[in-house]
């Protein structure tokens, strides 16, 4: 009698949530996008709001909350409403990152959210100046250490993914290098076009242009697998260098405790929406490749990443400036 009653209680308890979540929503949503109006997550937060808007039936604003490498914009969906009103465009640095660099941080990304899907990954590429006399990733490794931290790499910043991503890769190859931070990857890649440092790693996106143009050399990609726009580069792990992925990405959040139903709903037009052709075309055009799993796989993924770049700071001893 007492299993049966609490079965009921369960039952009941549960109906006023599944009715909201079959109405949902009934007002405009807010996707929260923790960096400037113009940078490649607003554009991709551009891409989902849009079409999101079109399958809920209501307007996607996009409330771009810029500071501290993501954590204000992040900070802000963490102390939201779990009402499904509130959504996050969430990705490496303020997720994966900041939390292994920072002493003290306002969120934690397990406990504070609950992931919807893993939108899209902008692979990372290895170029050098054309002078540097290594035309695969074994030469490099090979040349490197002929050498110890005479090879300069640039990066948009301690702590950057740019920054950790050459970490990992010294770390993995053995190769002693000096890191050269910029603020910002724009005069980072000014400077190693110019000779001033001789390698670094970057979104595919902002390095293929120099690439295509000959005022750098690509030596590989860093993703797991090669990208449509260098499909004759090998990747990484193809140049002999087995479990090296370096990438940016992009996923869509929301704050812990919103229903499951919303969430289902949710990451069930997400993972739609990446498989429309149109949508397809328009991530391709920034070099973004769609991905699109659900809420447990991209939980796992973050966990992953969280758990990955903290190695890579603890090793490099590096500090939060």
């Amino acid at each position: 009698m007492c299993c049966a009653l609490a079965v009921v209680y369960l039952l009941v308890s549960a109906m006023p949530a599944v009715a909201f979540a079959q109405n949902y929503p009934v007002k405009p949503v807010r996707l929260v996008v923790p960096f400037p109006s113009g940078s490649p997550s607003d554009i991709l937060g551009r891409i989902v709001g849009q079409e999101l808007g079109v399958v809920l039936g209501q307007a996607v604003v996009i409330d771009n909350r810029p500071g501290a490498a993501g954590v204000v914009g992040v900070d802000t969906v963490a102390k939201a409403a779990p009402d499904g009103y509130t959504l996050l465009m969430g990705g490496t640095g303020a997720l994966a990152i900041n939390p292994g660099l920072r002493a003290k941080m306002p969120y934690d990304p397990g406990r504070d959210f609950v992931p919807v899907s893993l939108v899209a990954s902008i692979p990372f590429i290895l170029v050098t100046t054309p002078a540097l006399p290594a035309n695969t990733v074994r030469e490099l490794v090979a040349y490197a250490k002929t050498q110890p931290r005479a090879l300069n790499y640039a990066s948009s910043g301690v702590g950057s993914p740019t920054h950790l991503a050459a970490e990992l890769f010294g770390g993995l190859t053995g190769v002693a290098l000096t890191h050269v931070p910029y603020k910002g990857t724009a005069l980072a890649t000014t400077d190693l076009i110019s000779g001033q440092v001789q390698l670094m790693f970057s979104g595919v996106t902002v390095l293929l242009p120099y690439v295509k143009a000959g005022k750098l050399k690509c030596l590989a990609v860093a993703s797991p697998a090669r990208t449509a726009l260098l499909p004759a580069t090998p990747t990484v792990i193809e140049s002999g260098f087995p479990g090296f992925t370096a990438e940016t990405w992009t996923g869509v959040l929301a704050p812990a405790k919103t229903a499951a139903p919303i969430v289902t709903r949710l990451n069930a037009e997400v993972v739609k929406m990446l498989h429309a052709p149109e949508v397809r075309v328009r991530l391709a055009a920034l070099g973004a490749e769609p991905v699109g799993n659900s809420s447990a796989q991209f939980g796992a993924y973050i966990r992953d990443e969280l758990a990955k770049w903290a190695r890579v700071v603890k090793a490099a001893g590096i500090r939060e400036e």
